[in-house]
């Protein structure tokens, strides 16, 4: 796929999400709601402790981590699409086989397409109201914007070869309910949505970060933003990120070529 091309799929799913007007307000709606929810209870836990400290957060830092959070919830999109298992179980995506553009590399770039749209309607509203309701940790050192930048393309890349690889059972399957509701339930855990991992044994933690691609989900860009680690650190969890993403698309690469040569035995 020429950079033209994957350009251009990339801005019509920017232009296919900006579409969903109502279905975006909603979303940004929601997130905000439960962002005030999330941030009581960790706020809660950290005036429980003495020195007021969760997890090596403060108040600050774990009202940044909730708000900047509940609007990566969209940008990464952990959550939601099954486009790829709906087409493989009705047959369409024999049409996207016959395109001369890998599935892979199409789906990314709309992907990415949907990602940017996010980032201007549901990053931003969550981190606005949390920087007006509550004291929220702003990012200290140059270094870090760049650094959560780049965090945040890798999250994005990240997730969308777990749900491509969640969605792509399909092909094996055909009813990737079992496979999603797991997806569903491991990436809220695991990912940092629902507690930031640093709330478990330090053994624990690292054996997540090291062995599974979930903390480069979400946990990583946050702890990035909120400066939870010094700089030589946070480089260390960015390039670890890089890493997934690598194995994660070459996986995804893998598994549709696999998928390919089925359908083909099969005389799909």
């Amino acid at each position: 796929m020429s950079f033209r091309t994957f350009t251009a799929i990339t801005g019509s799913g920017f232009r296919r999400y900006a579409t969903y007007r109502q279905a975006t307000l909603a979303g940004a709606f929601t997130n905000t709601v439960f962002g005030f929810l999330r941030c009581y209870v960790l706020l809660a836990v950290a005036d429980a402790t003495a020195q007021g400290l969760a997890g090596g957060y403060d108040r600050a830092q774990l009202a940044t981590f909730v708000w900047v959070g509940q609007g990566l919830l969209a940008v990464v999109l952990l959550w939601g699409w099954t486009e790829l298992a709906d087409r493989i179980r009705t047959g369409d995506v024999a049409a996207d086989l016959l395109r001369p553009v890998n599935p892979v590399l199409s789906y990314l770039a709309t992907d990415l397409g949907r990602a940017g749209h996010a980032v201007l309607t549901r990053l931003i509203p969550p981190v606005v109201t949390g920087l007006i309701f509550f004291d929220m940790y702003l990012p200290q050192r140059w270094v870090t914007g760049p650094l959560f930048v780049a965090s945040l393309v890798l999250a994005v890349l990240a997730c969308f070869g777990c749900r491509y690889l969640v969605n792509a059972a399909a092909y094996w399957l055909h009813d990737v309910r079992g496979p999603m509701i797991a997806w569903t339930l491991g990436s809220g855990v695991l990912a940092g949505l629902y507690f930031p991992l640093r709330f478990l044994p330090d053994w624990a933690a690292v054996a997540l970060w090291v062995a599974t691609p979930f903390p480069s989900l979400l946990q990583t860009p946050l702890d990035v933003v909120v400066e939870r680690d010094p700089p030589a650190t946070q480089a260390g969890l960015v390039a670890l990120q890089a890493v997934w993403v690598v194995l994660l698309l070459a996986a995804c690469g893998r598994v549709q070529r696999r998928a390919e040569r089925k359908l083909v035995i099969q005389g799909g």
